[in-house]
């Protein structure tokens, strides 16, 4: 047997192998994916910074006796007044709770100065942190309460629990959503961009498996180390292996059919695709999961759980898009690009190409087009001065559940009491002195002891502001001020948003640096070059501030937000600079490879945009449409958070990396790859003619014989 036909039948088996262990790996790992969902936390704990107050009122009050509290409040509002029936009504629902379920006290009611508003404050431990016992009670007293009569009565079941419910109710859609929608979207778009029938099938199918490995790999994190999975965080993990992966599969995939018109043998052309492309491929996942893994140093718990889910997400999105992409294809053979086959030997059909007009127009002027791009990014940033203070709770759902709307009825009617207790945390024996303190702090209107055990006691505080309102901030602050010499620990759902808020700003000033430094060590390996890597740095972040510009402009006038999620700012930063430096890589990995071809440097920067600006385009139009999926939930901080990533990733695909960075290149010339040998002039070929040598004195003299 000859050794090309043992290369051939190598060719031939290697594509077979790779499928069958990944076959096998996703029979072995099916179960675990399986389990993802069940390990997300989504309690208000586990978003919180371990070290705030609130959190250790949390913990501590999982200890006492009976274990967490579910706090609920049943409100019965009437317009004109309730009638003594009403009232009737009310006091017979509340007792049939009290029969069905073990309550923390006797419920007692509370009317409204108005006499249209009755409010039955409702606690039960019998849940505990049982999310699923959770539900049903709240379930339970929704259902009782839903028997009232008619006339004009409304019964509302409201306050920390109910609203926890309702918020766990939207995270148990949203794995299945988000994956549904986002294949939709995403097969949607490969039809379109691949005008082939089946060609589709192949990368949508491979970012299927990518995204069962990452499940299996995001549980197998929560179990061996503890990190916390919420439903955010699961959510984001779906549309980054499918988004990110789907761009790779672009890159990919347009380089392959490039090289089946060079190569006779498909795995010859797949083998110089990865060559080509892998490096890119390589560091744009690199730049990802680098971005990503600065999140764990987030004071968040939210926050510091998503960088590994993030990075698994992308890692799984790149091992599955380099191996089994490529081997399904070269099995598959060039029939899957059916019916625009791409023959061996022939030219692409010769068509004007958009971004070749682009980087013609912008090499030009290209100081004029730099310096007008800036102009106009700098005014989109102005836009951020419109954004709204932090989102409160109430208004943290697109569409209001019952929990929202009770919370606003409460608000109304009781003006001068809060119906949402502050959760004081005290040592048993300063508990006495500490209830005193409370009680003739400005802004408080009634406190009282709850339960005790281990050492410690739980204070209910009643503000007289409404919830999360600056009265009731001022009122939290002042009980810190004046409670922290009695070792007491000031907590609830209002200080949690306080705690949440100041930890978002403190990881901002942390993140941020470390995200930029991270990305920047990356670009530096990959484009041998320092002024590369700023420029692209420079351009992500001018994208994400005319972005958040942009969402400052919509947010509240077109979409009625009333306030920005807290953690917006530092999501969307870790997203766009990681992301949209992948398109920057594409873009300048080819820049830099028909510069080592010997192409000056207009001409390079202008052939990689005329090469690869198709690409780009294309996977920038699927990695934004994946994302703008989030704006379909109904969760206000998710929609923003879909809808920042998605505009800036179109900003950054036909604005800035088309024109400005095109441009800027155009500018630099070689001083782009500056200190790196491409920012050297490349030295002046010698010719052979050895009378031009001797006629020209300026030119060295012939070397000995």
């Amino acid at each position: 047997m000859g050794a090309a036909t043992i290369r051939t039948g190598r060719r031939r088996v290697v594509p077979w192998v790779v499928v069958g262990l990944w076959l096998a790996a996703l029979v072995l790992v099916g179960p675990l994916a399986g389990k993802f969902s069940d390990v997300q936390q989504n309690r208000a704990v586990d978003y919180l910074p371990g070290s705030a107050d609130s959190t250790q009122v949390a913990r501590i009050q999982d200890e006492l006796p009976g274990g967490e509290s579910t706090d609920l409040v049943i409100v019965y509002h009437r317009d004109g007044g309730l009638t003594a029936a009403n009232r009737r009504t009310a006091a017979e629902q509340v007792a049939e709770v009290a029969d069905t379920h073990e309550l923390s006290g006797e419920p007692r009611g509370v009317p409204s100065e108005d006499g249209s508003t009755l409010m039955y404050p409702v606690s039960s431990t019998g849940p505990g942190q049982d999310e699923e016992a959770r539900n049903a009670f709240v379930d339970e007293v929704r259902e009782i309460a839903d028997s009232a009569g008619s006339g004009g009565l409304s019964v509302e079941v409201g306050g920390p629990g109910a609203l926890q419910t309702d918020m766990g109710k939207v995270f148990e859609t949203i794995d299945g959503t988000l994956l549904f929608a986002t294949l939709g979207v995403v097969t949607v778009l490969l039809v379109l961009i691949y005008r082939s029938p089946f060609l589709w099938l192949v990368p949508l199918t491979v970012a299927g498996a990518a995204a069962a490995l990452a499940m299996a790999a995001g549980y197998g994190l929560h179990e061996l180390f503890d990190v916390t999975i919420t439903g955010q965080s699961g959510g984001i993990m779906t549309v980054l292996v499918l988004g990110a992966g789907t761009d790779y599969a672009l890159l990919l995939v347009s380089r392959y059919r490039e090289e089946l018109r060079r190569h006779e043998r498909p795995h010859d052309a797949m083998r110089t695709a990865l060559r080509g492309c892998g490096p890119a491929i390589l560091a744009s996942s690199g730049t990802v999961a680098a971005g990503l893994l600065c999140l764990l140093a987030a004071d968040l718990n939210s926050s510091s759980g998503m960088g590994p889910v993030g990075m698994i997400g992308v890692l799984a999105a790149l091992v599955a898009m380099t191996t089994l992409l490529p081997a399904v294809l070269v099995l598959l053979g060039r029939r899957v690009f059916w019916p625009l086959i791409p023959a061996y030997g022939s030219e692409p059909r010769a068509r004007r190409s958009l971004f070749a007009a682009m980087g013609t127009s912008a090499a030009r002027r290209p100081a004029a087009v730099l310096a007008g791009g800036a102009v106009l990014l700098g005014a989109l940033a102005l836009g951020t001065l419109n954004l709204g203070g932090d989102l409160k709770q109430e208004d943290s759902f697109t569409d209001r559940p019952e929990s929202i709307t009770a919370m606003r009825t409460l608000a109304e009617k009781y003006p001068d009491r809060s119906s949402r207790p502050v959760t004081l945390i005290a040592p048993t024996d300063r508990a006495a002195a500490a209830l005193e303190t409370a009680r003739t702090t400005d802004g408080v209107a009634d406190a009282a002891a709850g339960r005790s055990g281990g050492g410690w006691t739980e204070i209910s505080v009643f503000p007289t502001a409404a919830p999360e309102s600056p009265g009731e901030t001022r009122t939290i602050e002042a009980l810190r001020a004046g409670l922290d010499d009695h070792g007491t620990y000031v907590g609830g759902p209002s200080a949690q948003q306080l705690d949440l808020a100041d930890a978002e700003s403190r990881d901002r000033s942390v993140i941020v640096p470390l995200v930029l430094a991270a990305v920047f060590v990356v670009l530096v390996l990959l484009l041998r070059s320092l002024i590369a890597p700023l420029l692209l740095l420079a351009a992500v972040v001018a994208v994400w501030g005319a972005t958040l510009g942009i969402g400052g402009l919509v947010f509240e006038p077109l979409f009625g937000f009333a306030g920005t999620d807290p953690g917006l700012g530092l999501l969307s930063f870790v997203f766009l600079v990681a992301l949209g430096v992948d398109y920057g890589i594409f873009l300048m990995h080819r820049m830099r490879e028909e510069s080592l071809a010997g192409a000056e440097p207009e001409a390079a920067a202008l052939t990689a945009l005329r090469t690869t600006g198709g690409v780009i385009a294309s996977a920038g139009v699927v990695l934004a449409a994946t994302f703008a999926v989030l704006t379909t939930l109904p969760l206000v901080g998710l929609v923003e958070l879909g809808f920042v990533i998605a505009v800036g990733v179109l900003l950054d695909t036909f604005l800035v990396r088309t024109y400005l960075v095109t441009t800027a290149s155009v500018l630099l010339r070689r001083w782009m790859w500056w200190p790196g040998r491409l920012s050297r002039p490349a030295p002046k070929p010698v010719r052979e003619d050895r009378g031009d040598r001797e006629g020209n004195a300026e030119r060295e003299p012939e070397p000995a014989r």
